[in-house]
């Protein structure tokens, strides 16, 4: 089993992209960088494709992750925006995949599962348990990066169950 290793987390959105990246060796995980892609001023929603792309890929090129972990698209009732959220998730797959970064898919329940042992815990709450886990002294203004955060933590804990992380099983 890899000791030493780097996974990228990425909430996709259509609005804003949240992302998030930490380092693992042995059972100590730190954060590296966590940040968001502002997505709003741009007016067509393949020019939004187009930079969720770009970033994914500056990102891996930057912090060379050794996987991706990756929030699913919420179920809801609009399906218009079902749908452009999953082509904003599938654009940043395409670009971990453009670089053979493996891929690794999480419900947003099951993130939040695994960070606060509560499947229907607030962003907020999130943001506060990934706050103590990692020692961060501030948080992001926007928690959409602490949910890409989220996803990369999730990850690391359902790889290494024994590191510390919530027990479920499936979508949560």
């Amino acid at each position: 089993m890899q000791t030493d290793k780097i996974i990228l987390g990425i909430d996709p959105g259509t609005t804003i992209m949240g992302y998030g990246i930490i380092h693992i060796t042995g059972n100590k995980m730190e954060l590296i960088q966590m940040g968001v892609l502002h997505l709003s001023k741009l007016e067509s929603h393949e020019l939004k494709l187009k930079r969720i792309f770009e970033r994914t890929l500056q990102l891996v090129d930057e912090y060379k992750p050794d996987e991706l972990a990756i929030e699913a698209p919420f179920f809801g009732k609009n399906v218009q925006s079902m749908l452009k959220l999953g082509r904003a998730q599938g654009v940043a797959m395409s670009a971990a995949l453009y670089r053979n970064v493996p891929i690794f898919e999480y419900a947003p329940k099951k993130i939040k599962l695994a960070i606060t042992g509560k499947g229907t815990a607030s962003k907020e709450q999130v943001a506060a348990m990934l706050k103590s886990i990692l020692n961060i002294k501030e948080m992001p203004q926007h928690l959409d990066a602490s949910d890409g955060l989220a996803a990369a933590v999730c990850h690391h804990f359902q790889r290494n169950p024994s590191s510390g992380g919530k027990s479920y099983k499936g979508w949560g």
